[in-house]
């Protein structure tokens, strides 16, 4: 699994629904299949354990979630990146209200250039408790849903400025039409949130318009998607996290869970990559090794 080849593109044009959101997927180049193990640190050892497994099975990427609750992502993924030699690491997401967008920029910046081109800035507006935890806990101003994801843009900004011919791809974490317009215009790397219950058809129509609002560079934009489950078990917390259990998930179609056999799982996304358009799947770290036999079937497919 390859790192993504650099992505330059204009300015998108305004987001506007489509009539018919399936056709704009028509000759669109199939992107080859990227499959990431998303983790947090517990320790020193498990950490760099998790780094270099997930190099070995052959995944892309390690994500780490960004919160006060959890160790800082940065530091932690500079400490994966440094003990494995291809894979990819990234923030998914980084929450913006936590920083500044020039230190965030600044840092971003700098995990790229001593990794080696490896690092991938995922970043959003951050769930409503991070924002609280970002004035009650590093004194940071209130904001609004507007000025966080104006601050999304200015560390995106921020970041393209000290990268001059560096490229460090942005994964821009999009749920209303303003964030996804945001995305059309300055990601490379698209991810929709959107919730467990998310149906096929709502999803083709959101990563079809984002595509469009990009214009002459939509067919280069990556969708991404997580994984939560893979299998037919869930622990508690996990789905305390996503407010429902797995008799629902299943009943719904959820995409957010995968099951049956590798072969079966594999052919699922390739459904979910040609009906979908989404290539770059997250995976939950505590399955990558139950998710691994699916991603070496489709290995640079």
């Amino acid at each position: 699994m390859r790192a993504r080849p650099r992505v330059r593109g204009q300015q998108a044009r305004p987001a506007r629904p489509l009539r018919n959101p399936a056709a704009s997927l028509d000759g669109v180049t199939a992107k080859t299949f990227r499959f990431a193990a998303q983790a947090a640190p517990e320790g020193a050892d498990q950490w760099l354990a998790i780094a270099r497994r997930a190099e070995a099975l052959g995944y892309s990427s390690l994500l780490m979630p960004d919160g006060m609750q959890l160790p800082s992502p940065l530091p932690a993924l500079a400490v994966a990146a440094g003990a494995t030699t291809t894979l990819r690491v990234g923030t998914w997401v980084l929450a913006s209200p936590l920083r500044p967008a020039r230190l965030a920029a600044w840092d971003a910046h700098t995990l790229s250039l001593l990794s080696g081109g490896r690092f991938e800035l995922g970043i959003g507006t951050g769930r409503p408790e991070v924002a609280a935890d970002a004035v009650r806990l590093l004194g940071q101003p209130e904001m609004t849903v507007a000025q966080r994801l104006a601050r999304v843009e200015q560390t995106i900004d921020a970041l393209r400025e000290l990268d001059g011919e560096r490229h460090t791809p942005v994964l821009l974490a999009a749920g209303g039409p303003r964030s996804q317009a945001l995305a059309a215009a300055k990601a490379d790397i698209v991810t929709l949130a959107v919730g467990p219950f998310a149906d096929r058809a709502e999803v083709a129509s959101l990563v079809a318009g984002v595509r469009e609002a990009a214009g002459a560079r939509g067919d280069d934009l990556e969708f991404a998607a997580p994984v939560f489950v893979v299998g037919d078990d869930a622990p508690p917390w996990l789905l305390r996290f996503l407010g429902t259990d797995m008799a629902a998930l299943i009943a719904r179609d959820s995409l957010m869970i995968l099951r049956g056999t590798p072969a079966q799982m594999a052919d699922e996304l390739r459904r979910r990559r040609d009906t979908l358009g989404i290539s770059y799947f997250s995976v939950n770290g505590m399955f990558i090794e139950q998710f691994a036999p699916v991603a070496e079937l489709l290995a640079g497919r």
